[in-house]
């Protein structure tokens, strides 16, 4: 009796601008991680959108906040995600969603992804309750404004924020 030729990995994508990326977002990474043999944190270059930080600065400051995660890299991306998911046999995108505003939206963004690449599936996944009112938009506010964010964001996330506002803070 022959044994089966394994199976390939579990490859599931990740991806957003994470700028910053916070401790939500540290959370589902560690749900994902803890589902599939492999997970890509695709960094999007974000044409589309004003970032605080450069694609460089995002991806070295999630790589920090998930150096400890072992079946996790972190990847500069450009483009379609579907595309990103193909050139790295990926059959999954994972999609963090803290209320019915983030689920409608990615509901949406799933059902166009299917319609592009149907043997991807997206995964929803909840952060912890305590995480689900963070996000990088109003991280990077408070921030601005000199409030702390130490309970938002990782220590090295919190000092780049606290760096890049520092000059508005002496103006």
């Amino acid at each position: 009796m022959s044994t089966p030729p394994p199976s390939p990995p579990r490859v599931a994508v990740y991806s957003g601008t994470f700028d910053p990326f916070t401790l939500g977002h540290a959370d589902v990474v560690q749900r994902a991680a803890g589902l599939f043999d492999r997970l890509l944190i695709a960094v999007a270059s974000a044409h589309h959108k004003k970032t605080l930080f450069s694609l460089e600065a995002r991806v070295e400051q999630v790589r920090e906040a998930i150096k400890s995660i072992a079946n996790v890299q972190v990847l500069p991306f450009d483009g379609l995600i579907m595309d990103f998911c193909a050139q790295h046999n990926a059959c999954a995108v994972v999609r963090g969603v803290r209320n019915v505003t983030d689920f409608d939206y990615e509901a949406q963004m799933g059902a166009m992804n299917r319609k592009l690449r149907p043997g991807v599936e997206t995964v929803f996944l909840l952060p912890d309750a305590a995480l689900q009112c963070i996000s990088s938009t109003l991280v990077r506010e408070i921030s601005k404004l000199g409030g702390d964010v130490s309970q938002m964001v990782s220590p090295a996330v919190a000092k780049a924020l606290a760096h890049a506002h520092q000059p508005l803070k002496e103006a």
